[in-house]
Parts: C-alpha cells; sequence; structure tokens
C-alpha cells in the first residue's frame, strides 16, 4: 500500500417505515386521499454505504442497530472492496464507537479508517440522500400489505440505483 486512498465511502443506517408513508400529495378537491394502514408500525432497518467516486450503493438489513450489527457490516465491505484503502466517513453514533468494533479496527487499519463527521451534521454525509430519495419513491404514499412487500420494493430500488451508478453520482455526489 502506497497511503493513497482507494474508496471514500459515506455510511449511515436508516428504517425504512411504513407509517412514513403519507407526504404531499395531489387529490381532487373534496376527496381526499386515504392511505391506509394495518396499525403497527413495522419497516425495514438498513446499514448502507455510498461509493463517492463510483455511485455504487451497498446495504444490508439487520434486525437492530447495535454494534454487533455494525461490525458484521464492515467485516462485509471489507469483503465487497477486498483491496485497497477504504475512508469510511460516519457520524458519531454509539455504535460506531463500541469497544466491541476497536481490535477489528486496529487489526484492519492499514485497510480500513473511519472519518467521523461533527456532531449535529447530517447535511455533511452524502447518503442522507440516498435515504431521502428511497423514502420519497418508496415509501412515500403507498400502502404495503407487510415488511416483505416493503423489503422487495427498497431492495428493488437499490438494484436499479446500482445498474445506473451515474444517476447516484450526479443526484448526490458533487463533482469537483
Amino acid at each position: 500500500m502506497n497511503g493513497e486512498i482507494d474508496y471514500i465511502l459515506f455510511q449511515d443506517e436508516s428504517m425504512i417505515r411504513d407509517y412514513q408513508a403519507i407526504q404531499r400529495t395531489w387529490f381532487i378537491k373534496g376527496k381526499q386521499r386515504i392511505i391506509p394502514t394495518y396499525g403497527k408500525p413495522q419497516g425495514v432497518k438498513l446499514i448502507g454505504t455510498l461509493n463517492y467516486e463510483t455511485g455504487d450503493v451497498f446495504c444490508v438489513e439487520e434486525e437492530r442497530y447495535d454494534a454487533e450489527a455494525f461490525l458484521r457490516f464492515l467485516q462485509c465491505v471489507l469483503e465487497r472492496y477486498p483491496t485497497g484503502k477504504i475512508v469510511m466517513v460516519l457520524d458519531n453514533a454509539r455504535i460506531h464507537h463500541a469497544k466491541l468494533i476497536q481490535p477489528f479496527l486496529e487489526e484492519h487499519q492499514h485497510r480500513l479508517e473511519l472519518l467521523f463527521l461533527p456532531p449535529y451534521s447530517p447535511q455533511l454525509n452524502l447518503i442522507e440522500g440516498l435515504w431521502k430519495w428511497l423514502k420519497s419513491d418508496v415509501i412515500d404514499n403507498v400502502f404495503y400489505s407487510s415488511v416483505q412487500e416493503i423489503r422487495a420494493n427498497v431492495q428493488a430500488f437499490i438494484c436499479r440505483l446500482n445498474q445506473q451508478p451515474e444517476q447516484v453520482i450526479d443526484r448526490l455526489c458533487v463533482r469537483l
């Protein structure tokens, strides 16, 4: 390794909830649009990265957000990018600083560096725009009868993005 950075990844977690659905929408005057619900909130918990240079989106689903899930995710990232130096830009969530992941980070310090954003600065994390895009395209003003439907549509959205990475770069990544 020559010390150069090969990949800049923006990382974050997001809960895609079914009850976030009602957003601004058009409807005929006097005929308000009704979005049904099934009474108990459900959703899909994602941990993901956005590759700044290529527009590649990588997400995994987890049952919960904890240090163990984040450690599994870091292992998946290293498998996805088997060579080269990775700098991962992320927020200061507690799971990102957990004692459990410190030995892993020390072991892989030559390949993986975590770059923490200042507190309360989500606008600096480009993957936040991805989450907003995903929610507006997949969840807003739509009723899903099951979590499996939500999951399938989230996966289809990410698959579409990865087939057209230039669209991701144009929308989310700042070009210099």
